[in-house]
């Protein structure tokens, strides 16, 4: 399955529907890490005849009163065409605006999904296909001012339950010299900041 993938920066070529039909005519799902405006995203959806599936960004405040239409995949597992997603929104705090977690309430989040994903990755080696955040997990694509810093607590989710793909934005990688993939165990991190598009079979 085609997804495009898209997170934190609005790109004046995909507000264009003659572009967008172009290039991504054969995509299936959208999928956004957040920090982007509604109408945004449903304009990508309605150009594309394509599901969303998103999380929240820690500037996504605006959502509660004019969510994008889609799938909110924070807390959720959903499955779409033989493919499963599980999400988390938010940042690390750095501040008191709404969206952001400390380390300790992200570490609870991680744990609440024990009961959807434990059994399926001992059934089946993985418990999700692809883990959605908005934050990078500490020490992988992340940076050290406070604002961008990792969730330590999203390395024990893949070390817990093994998604085979981590999907996140937040940190902008407007230098090209910057690492946007990276193997952690036996799953694939993906920076997808500002748009990425992923082919991804269901697993044998």
């Amino acid at each position: 399955m085609k997804i495009l993938c898209v997170s934190d920066t609005v790109m004046p070529q995909l507000e264009s529907a003659v572009n967008l039909r172009r290039q991504y005519h054969d995509v299936e799902l959208l999928l956004s890490c957040g920090d982007l405006p509604s109408v945004y995203l449903e304009f990508i959806t309605s150009v594309l005849n394509v599901p969303l599936f998103y999380v929240c960004g820690n500037h996504d405040e605006g959502y509660k009163d004019n969510p994008p239409g889609g799938e909110d995949l924070h807390g959720r597992l959903v499955e779409f065409n033989g493919l499963s997603f599980y999400g988390l929104q938010g940042s690390i705090r750095y501040n008191d605006a709404p969206l952001q977690y400390s380390e300790g309430e992200m570490s609870r989040m991680v744990m609440g999904a024990a009961m959807r994903l434990r059994y399926r990755r001992m059934r089946r080696g993985f418990g999700v296909d692809v883990l959605v955040t908005h934050s990078p997990a500490r020490d992988i694509h992340d940076a050290e001012d406070a604002p961008h810093r990792g969730f330590k607590s999203l390395r024990r989710f893949m070390e817990w339950y093994r998604p085979r793909y981590m999907v996140h934005g937040h940190v902008h990688t407007y230098d090209r010299r910057s690492v946007t993939q990276t193997l952690y165990g036996e799953t694939k991190v993906m920076n997808i900041n500002p748009v990425m598009v992923m082919n991804l079979d269901p697993a044998p």
